[in-house]
């Protein structure tokens, strides 16, 4: 299978809304990233799920309910599930080899955590010489100590801009974007 684009779903994981603390806006989210894979499945692009791993005991645990890809956008099968263990989506994994041999020339990323495995992944993949899209309004957080969420996106949509086109949901695969 040969396709010039990927979307790039990235630790939509069911911890992310855990109900003691969810990411910000996690259900417009949801919807957007909805709404993008189904685009990128009309178009006959392929749907890549990044899934972030961390230790026993934590909510990212493998295998446990929280580790799990969010039920509302599950993966279907023959879609890839890249597993990490890092910020980075590349960083001994085989995403570069899987895009690889998909043929894949440029990614379309949503997903979580904007300023740590979006941004990360958004800079390697850069590097990795991808044309890169941002989904703009398709990435999310929590609130910091100093910024609120909307800020920290806002402010890596804006820095971004220098590893990616950032264009809103809406744009992609109309032409936009």
């Amino acid at each position: 299978m040969s396709n010039s684009k990927a979307l790039l779903v990235i630790d939509v994981q069911a911890a992310m809304f855990d109900e003691a603390d969810p990411v910000v806006q996690g259900e417009a989210l949801l919807q957007k990233i909805k709404s993008l894979i189904a685009k990128a499945r009309q178009n006959g692009h392929p749907v890549i799920y990044i899934q972030h791993t961390e230790g026993a005991g934590t909510p990212l645990e493998q295998g446990s309910n929280g580790w799990e890809i969010h039920p509302s956008i599950a993966p279907l099968q023959g879609d890839a599930i890249v597993e990490k263990l890092t910020p980075d989506s590349f960083y001994e994994t085989q995403l570069h080899l899987l895009l690889q041999e998909m043929g894949v020339k440029e990614l379309i990323l949503c997903g979580m955590q904007t300023e740590v495995c979006v941004d990360t992944t958004c800079r390697s993949a850069f590097s990795h010489g991808y044309s890169v899209t941002l989904v703009s309004d398709a990435h999310s957080t929590w609130h910091s100590p100093q910024l609120q969420a909307g800020q920290i996106i806002s402010h890596h949509n804006h820095v971004l801009r220098l590893f990616a086109t950032v264009a809103g949901e809406e744009e992609i695969w109309t032409g936009g974007a």
